[in-house]
């Protein structure tokens, strides 16, 4: 199991961030005073995770590119999801959820074809093609604005994992309590500000300004990298 660092002064705690730049402002210098992170390279989830992992990379001076991932839908529901796709086609799935969904082995196959052709889309959009850089040798950072289930950094770690970086970390501003544990035990180390404990978490409730980013937001952010 990887080691959790977080702050106590905002452990439990609501709304410590304004933004999502806020956060990262404060992330990035939390992370810029720990120890052993050589050739740093930072990957962000779009799309709450970019702007984060921007200032993020600024901080420690870091590359950054993004870590493309998706959540595979629960038929019917747009918001919850049963797995995920990532950037270069693995595919993750809750099996536990499966199993409580029911889901047929047809209706799996159709959402994950539709959530791969999601995510070649964003490739498309965000990156133009290109590939993500990379991690051999690196210490990567992966970032996101929160933690709730966690699975989606699950998939994006899975990916990274086995392209040999030097170390994995996974840098959030908030978690609830459950995910940064479960997630932590496939990585290094995991960063996170503001951990909660509550049954009822939301990565919104870290934020006094909240909002999901469109695609011409996170375009905005990513202008200019190379």
């Amino acid at each position: 199991m990887g080691e959790i660092v977080d702050n106590p002064r905002f452990r439990e705690r609501r709304f410590v961030f304004s933004d999502r730049r806020d956060a990262g402002r404060q992330l990035g210098a939390f992370i810029k005073t720990l120890p052993g992170i050589r050739d740093p390279l930072v990957l962000a989830i779009p799309a709450g995770g970019v702007p984060i992992g921007k200032e993020v990379a600024v901080a420690i001076g870091a590359l950054l590119s993004l870590a493309i991932v998706r959540k595979i839908r629960i038929p019917g529901n747009t918001e919850s999801g049963f797995g995920a796709v990532t950037w270069d086609g693995q595919v993750l799935i809750n099996e536990r959820l499966r199993a409580a969904l029911g889901l047929s082995t047809t209706e799996i196959d159709l959402a994950i074809a539709e959530t791969r052709k999601n995510v070649n889309e964003r490739i498309a959009l965000f990156t133009g093609g290109r590939a993500v850089p990379s991690p051999a040798g690196k210490t990567v950072i992966l970032t996101d604005d929160g933690l709730a289930s966690g699975f989606t950094m699950l998939a994006a770690i899975k990916s990274i994992s086995i392209r040999k970086p030097a170390r994995i970390m996974v840098a959030v501003p908030t978690a609830s309590a459950s995910s940064a544990e479960m997630v932590s035990q496939h990585v290094d180390q995991l960063v996170c500000l503001n951990i909660r404990s509550s049954r009822m978490f939301a990565v919104a409730d870290a934020y006094e300004q909240w909002y999901d980013l469109d695609d011409r937001e996170v375009l905005e952010e990513i202008a200019g990298i190379p």
